[in-house]
């Protein structure tokens, strides 16, 4: 069964039972200076893996960047 889920203000749909990290590595090709907020709440990074996705949750997933 699939879910229907918002990653960065885009629709997708993905297995149940999806981990926030699962989401995450497909979405940003390492992990180093990424942090994710899932409904607004960021998720620990040690939280990750155990973090499923239900329909409609909102998953942001940000990248630090060096620069000024």
């Amino acid at each position: 069964m699939k879910v229907k889920v918002i990653v960065n203000g885009q629709a997708r749909e993905v297995p149940e039972g999806t981990s926030v990290a699962e989401l995450v590595s497909s979405v940003a090709p390492a992990v180093s200076g990424v942090a994710a907020a899932l409904n607004d709440e960021v998720v620990r990074r040690s939280d990750w893996d155990a973090t499923t996705l239900r329909e409609a949750d909102r998953l942001e997933v940000l990248t630090a960047v060096q620069g000024g």
